[in-house]
C-alpha cells in the first residue's frame, strides 16, 4: 500500500524556506542507505547546495563557524532527501537516533560542535523531541574533495 506523500514534515521544511534537493549519488562503492528492521543507517553526505556546488574549505581557515553551520544544515537537507528517496515520505521517520558530523578543520579550529548544530537544529525543528539524537562531531584533517562538512545519521522507521 503506497504511503501518503502529503508529508507533514516536508510541509514544515517548506515553511522554514527550504526545499529538498535531488538525492546525492553515492561517491563510491557503497549503499546510500542500509536497513535492518526498523533501523536505517544513512551514508555520509556532503554540504551540496540545492542546484549548486558543494561547500568546500577548512573551518577556521577558509570558513567561519557560521558558514560551517550553514554547510551542516545543507548536509541535513541532503540526508532528508535521501530518507525520502528510500522511504517515500519523511513522515515515516519515528526518530533520529544518531548524527555524526565530520568537520574539515584547521588545526586551531575547535568549534566542531557548533558547526554540526546546523544539522541537529534542523532535525529538532522538524521532528521536535523525536529529532533529538545522540551525536559525534569530530574535526578531520581532510574530507573528500575538500568538502567542508559531511554528516551521516541513523534513524528509526515508524511501523507501516
Amino acid at each position: 500500500m503506497p504511503h501518503d506523500t502529503g508529508d507533514k514534515i516536508e510541509a514544515k521544511l517548506n515553511a522554514l524556506g527550504y526545499s529538498l534537493p535531488p538525492p546525492p549519488p553515492p561517491a563510491g562503492n557503497y549503499l546510500p542507505a542500509a536497513r535492518s528492521g526498523s533501523v536505517m543507517w544513512l551514508a555520509g553526505v556532503g554540504s551540496r547546495q540545492v542546484g549548486g556546488p558543494v561547500v568546500t574549505g577548512k573551518l577556521g581557515a577558509d570558513l567561519t563557524t557560521e558558514e560551517g553551520y550553514a554547510a551542516a544544515r545543507l548536509c541535513a537537507l541532503n540526508l532528508l532527501t535521501r530518507i525520502k528517496a528510500e522511504l517515500g515520505s519523511l513522515d515515516r521517520v519515528s526518530r533520529i537516533l544518531k548524527v555524526v558530523g565530520m568537520v574539515n578543520s584547521s588545526p586551531d579550529f575547535f568549534q566542531q560542535a557548533m558547526v554540526v548544530d546546523g544539522a541537529s537544529d534542523l532535525f529538532v525543528e522538524l521532528y521536535g523531541d523525536a529529532g533529538r539524537h545522540a551525536r559525534s562531531a569530530p574535526g578531520m584533517a581532510a574530507l573528500p574533495n575538500n568538502t567542508s562538512v559531511i554528516c551521516e545519521c541513523v534513524i528509526e522507521i515508524a511501523p507501516d
